[in-house]
């Protein structure tokens, strides 16, 4: 593989390629069929629909779709299992047994950019590493690993989307197939790289929005605040502001990354709402199997749901007595065969409740609880309670080594359907009238707990919101907001009746924390006026 160890480029096939038709045929007959097709049929597979009120569907090796018909029977709801990712379908009627939907397998509704690079690293006898780089880079990435050579046939596996790249080495090229399973999507022919890769870059088109923000809108496309990509801001309900950038719009989930750790906290609220448990003083320990009862002591059958939901469980499952102390690492346990074992075993260095330090691990406990006590399968549980509710379809959930959703962050929502969220905590548990979430719930969340002792502004803590403070004309406004690495923000200020969702893409270069400058300086100023 040493030859072949460099930068490699070709075209897609069609801006289309990734976003597919799904399909359910005769539907509460023995001979359904699910179907997935692009410009060509990819997936035509047969299935008894008549047994089930839920539909469980295993379409091909490692995917699978699982959903459920309507009351009224004229749409499907349910998620694709692909890869790390449990991509949510609305399938609708279209004639009396046909459903339809589509599901945009690379998050984007159509590509800006057919380019397509293979960077292929550490090329040695049968051995190397290779990379997938879409041109359009609205697309999150792929996260490739179990690299295979036999002869002149390479594969690999994007274990976040699942999906499966095989190639052919030629002497001077690289013939690369993308599947799903064993069914091709797409080839695209490779040639060895000569020019810099072109990457993203696209533009944006200002849209007409009731508040002007002016200054930070010419600073953004100066890439003087780099990689904003949205900025929406309702007020008293109404959307006053909207607008995307770098060529993101309106129909394309964001990687929210740990922002949806607060939408893990309304689940949490929704089941104990319907009484599925008791109390937030339970025991984690009343939620697990008894393959884990071993690991609990005197300390350990203290962590509650509520040191769980606001950071203080004590365990230093993510090595919180590291020197790196800015950020919590789900290194520690996500590598392991058993994450709630591993965290479960990890040190007690506080009591329960007492002091709280950020990090994914005590969430990840809350989603093992909730999928503890819900009677259908979680996924399920959260579109019919939470998302079916606020009107959101359009989104992806992202999954823990079983399969089932991941409560320590990585859902991705449109920034529209962010700011819903958003709003539906603003009205204190209300969405358009109607009570998703009890006030209690909300008030509860939305409290000042504790202190996060490691972060460096020490900010408050609720059950997975963070507390802040701004400050405008002398004034001192409160925000209490969800936030997600790279600048992924909702801020709810109930104050001034707004809430402003911020999304970005700045993962690796330090501003992370970008949107609380924008929502302070250019902001805050032109919504007290």
């Amino acid at each position: 593989m040493a030859e072949y160890t460099s930068g490699w480029e070709g075209k897609i096939e069609n801006t289309k390629t990734f976003s597919l038709q799904v399909e359910i045929e005769n539907l509460g007959l023995e001979n359904a069929k699910f179907k997935i097709s692009n410009y060509q049929n990819i997936i035509d597979y047969p299935f008894n629909s008549r047994s089930t009120s839920i539909l469980e569907i295993a379409f091909a090796e490692n995917y699978s779709f699982k959903g459920q018909l309507s009351e009224n029977g004229k749409e499907i709801n349910g998620f694709i299992k692909s890869g790390m990712l449990l991509y949510h379908l609305k399938l609708t009627q279209s004639n009396n047994n046909t459903f339809r939907g589509t599901w945009n397998l690379l998050m984007v509704d159509e590509l800006k950019s057919l380019n397509f690079y293979l960077s292929v690293e550490n090329g040695e006898g049968n051995n190397y590493q290779a990379y997938p780089i879409f041109g359009d880079n609205r697309f999150t990435g792929t996260w490739c690993d179990n690299f295979q050579k036999e002869n002149d046939l390479i594969s690999f596996t994007d274990f976040k989307t699942g999906l499966q790249f095989r190639g052919k080495l030629l002497p001077n090229s690289i013939q690369l197939g993308i599947y799903l399973g064993k069914n091709l999507l797409t080839e695209v022919a490779l040639k060895k790289s000569t020019t810099d890769w072109e990457i993203g870059g696209f533009q944006y088109e200002n849209k007409a929005s009731i508040l002007q923000l002016t200054k930070m809108e010419f600073l953004i496309s100066k890439d003087s605040l780099p990689n904003t990509h949205s900025v929406l801001i309702s007020k008293k309900g109404k959307v006053v502001y909207e607008n995307y950038f770098d060529g993101y719009n309106a129909s394309i989930p964001h990687d929210m990354r740990s922002a949806s750790k607060s939408i893990s906290s309304a689940i949490v609220g929704i089941a104990r709402d319907k009484s599925l448990f008791k109390r937030v003083e339970q025991s984690i320990f009343d939620f697990l199997p008894n393959k884990y009862q071993i690991l609990k002591d005197s300390l350990k059958s203290e962590i509650d749901i509520q040191s769980l939901l606001t950071m203080s469980s004590g365990l230093d499952a993510d090595d919180y007595t590291r020197e790196r102390k800015s950020s919590a690492s789900e290194n520690n346990y996500q590598p392991t065969g058993d994450w709630t074992e591993t965290i479960l075993k990890a040190k007690m260095i506080n009591e329960p409740n007492t002091k709280a330090n950020y990090g994914s691990a005590n969430p990840f406990l809350l989603g093992v609880a909730m999928d503890s006590v819900v009677s259908e399968p979680l996924e399920l549980f959260m579109d019919k309670y939470l998302f079916q509710k606020l009107e959101i379809s359009n989104y992806i959930i992202q999954t823990d080594l079983k399969g089932n959703p991941y409560f320590g962050g990585g859902m991705y929502l449109t920034p529209k359907d962010m700011l819903r969220f958003g709003e539906l905590y603003l009205n204190k548990g209300k969405w358009k009238s109607k009570r998703i979430l009890s006030k209690k719930w909300v008030k509860n969340s939305f409290k000042n707990h504790l202190t996060l002792e490691n972060v460096p502004e020490k900010n408050g803590y609720g059950y997975l919101w963070w507390h802040n403070t701004y400050q405008v004309n002398g004034e001192i406004i409160e925000s209490i907001e969800a936030r997600g690495n790279g600048g992924q923000y909702i801020f709810v200020i109930p104050n001034l009746k707004t809430v402003v969702v911020v999304t970005s893409g700045n993962y690796r270069n330090g501003k992370t924390q970008q949107p609380e400058k924008i929502f302070e300086e250019y902001i805050l100023p032109n919504l007290e006026n």
